[in-house]
């Protein structure tokens, strides 16, 4: 018997959600967000850190505990460890861990908003099976292996290659800008697997384990001085068969279907975060001379913006299923917003922007503006996002090839 979804359904599964959470965690505490008191970076790039280890640890801890009580995957299907209730219950679920001192989620993002999706729509009845209730539990850490040095944006372009070995593959190649890689436990790769096919009909993508001789990990350091990206050298890997996602050759698809989960994500979980938006209104309350009306105008440009993002992705998400190409306009949204906040940060601070003069709240943007590339880069870059909605979505003319 399914559970209710309607309004007093919500209401009665927030009061659920709101009882476990509890006995997990304190509410946050809103004096904390006040001008002048806290920590007061206002990245939204995860960094590396000395208590990454312990940061890991507390995320499992919670995640085992949320599936222990029924709320790791609200909107699940039952088989694979899921609840079956509606997008709507999953979205009472996040308002409320909002209200919550919990551990840092950033670690299993792509585990949980891109490659479990992946895995409904392309993996085979075993492999949900075993991976599904493990990457939704953090048991499992994934990371996309991706982007090659050499593909730069053509992402079909790419020259990893995988030559079939017996009951497996061989794996060689380069890939770069994988976030979390050095955490992870496995990897979700595509390589080339038919070079004598047109580039996007010769692809297979496979779940690598990070810990099979021939893989190495580097850290890149970033802008910031954080290293949350690295390249991984893959050297002759093996790979067995069953752990191939997809058909041997259709491995577009399968990444289609992913960068499409990854763009909702990174709309729905970057840059129009409504904490974000207020530290900004708090620097042109608090910084600088007097407020003149320009500046008035970029910012209350920038908190309805926001507010119209956020409603914008949650439209585009209603029903649940499958992301469409338009979910490309929320991380166009989201990038621009940020960088409109970067450049009102800037505007405001002047020179303390680029160099710190020890108060509070400060100079703690240049690490916003810093890491704002990098956020027009993941994910899809914004010129590439452009050419998608306007051919995907607007069904203009496409672009010569």
């Amino acid at each position: 018997m399914s559970e209710p979804m309607g309004p007093s359904g919500l209401d009665e599964f927030r009061r659920e959600a709101t009882e476990k959470l509890a006995g997990f965690a304190e509410r946050r505490q809103k004096e904390a967000t006040r001008w002048g008191i806290g920590d007061d970076r206002v990245s939204v790039v995860a960094e590396r850190s000395e208590g990454e280890a312990e940061e890991l640890s507390a995320l499992r801890r919670y995640r085992s505990y949320l599936a222990e009580h029924g709320l790791g995957w609200v909107e699940g299907p039952r088989d694979f460890g899921g609840r079956e209730l509606s997008p709507a219950h999953a979205a009472v679920l996040r308002e409320v861990e909002s209200e919550f001192d919990l551990p840092d989620d950033s670690y299993v993002r792509f585990s949980v908003s891109t490659l479990t999706p992946t895995l409904l729509a392309h993996g085979t009845e075993e492999q949900r099976r075993s991976w599904l209730p493990l990457l939704r539990s953090a048991e499992l850490i994934a990371c996309q292996l991706y982007s090659e040095p050499e593909a730069g944006s053509d992402l079909a372009g790419l020259t990893t290659r995988a030559v079939r070995d017996g009951e497996g593959w061989r794996v060689s190649g380069q890939k770069v800008w994988s976030s979390g890689a050095h955490y992870s436990d496995v990897g979700l790769c595509i390589a080339r697997t038919s070079p004598d096919k047109p580039k996007h009909s010769g692809l297979t993508t496979f779940l690598l384990d990070l810990d099979s001789p021939g893989v190495e990990i580097r850290p890149i350091r970033q802008l910031t001085g954080g290293a949350s990206f690295d390249e991984v050298f893959l050297d002759d890997v093996y790979v067995p068969d069953e752990r191939r996602i997809g058909e041997i050759d259709q491995g577009w698809s399968v990444v289609v279907t992913s960068l499409l989960n990854e763009r909702s994500a990174i709309g729905t979980e970057v840059g129009v975060d409504e904490a974000l938006v207020e530290r900004l209104l708090d620097l042109v309350r608090h910084v600088g001379t007097p407020i003149d009306a320009q500046t008035r105008d970029a910012a209350a440009r920038i908190a309805v913006r926001a507010w119209a993002a956020r409603l914008t992705t949650a439209r585009f998400l209603e029903g649940g299923g499958t992301p469409g190409p338009e979910l490309a306009l929320s991380k166009l949204l989201a990038t621009d917003l940020l960088r409109s906040m970067s450049d009102l940060a800037a505007d405001v601070l002047g020179a303390a922007h680029v160099a710190d003069s020890g108060d509070w709240g400060t100079y703690a943007w240049s690490e916003l503006t810093l890491g704002l590339p990098g956020l027009r880069v993941g994910g899809g870059t914004d010129e590439i996002l452009k050419n998608t909605v306007g051919e995907r979505v607007l069904h203009l003319p496409k672009d010569a090839r």
